[in-house]
């Protein structure tokens, strides 16, 4: 083991991977949220354009109440949540006093789906981002593993 670690400090330099990561600290609120904000500009305009009156807000943890709706009792559990009325429901069109449909994107979850499954913490995010629009589109999580797994 001793041999190994020497080997790698000979190799190691203060521009690679590790000398990286040795100081990084996970991203922070505001950190998340303009990547967050980066995920969703990513998608094509016709999606996004269906998305104009929804709000994306990126919170440390679900609250008590939120993890009651999805019927989850650990807040690891739920890395992001749709509120509001989709499409299909007649969700685009807001009544008076109706609040705007919101999607919420949880930190703290993500991060730790992230540090347990080999994916980027970019991806994580989108694909989070993406199945919570799907949810403002008025599709069921069946509907979107039905999608997902036909895509390949």
């Amino acid at each position: 083991m001793a041999d190994r670690m020497n080997d790698a400090a000979d190799r190691a330099r203060p521009d690679d991977l590790l000398g990286r990561w040795r100081n990084s600290t996970a991203p922070d609120l505001e950190t998340f949220e303009a990547l967050a904000t980066e995920a969703f500009a990513a998608l094509p305009e016709a999606f996004r354009s269906l998305c104009a009156d929804l709000v994306i807000t990126v919170d440390e943890f679900p609250s008590d109440d939120m993890l009651d709706s999805v019927e989850a009792e650990d807040p690891f559990d739920l890395l992001g949540l749709f509120e509001g009325i989709g499409f299909a429901q007649g969700g685009a069109d807001l009544a008076t006093g109706q609040r705007p449909n919101r999607i919420w994107l949880f930190r703290r979850p993500i991060l730790d789906y992230w540090a347990a499954y080999e994916e980027s913490l970019g991806a994580v995010i989108s694909h989070v981002l993406i199945h919570e629009i799907g949810h403002h589109f008025g599709l069921s999580d069946e509907d979107m593993e039905t999608i997902e797994a036909a895509a390949g």
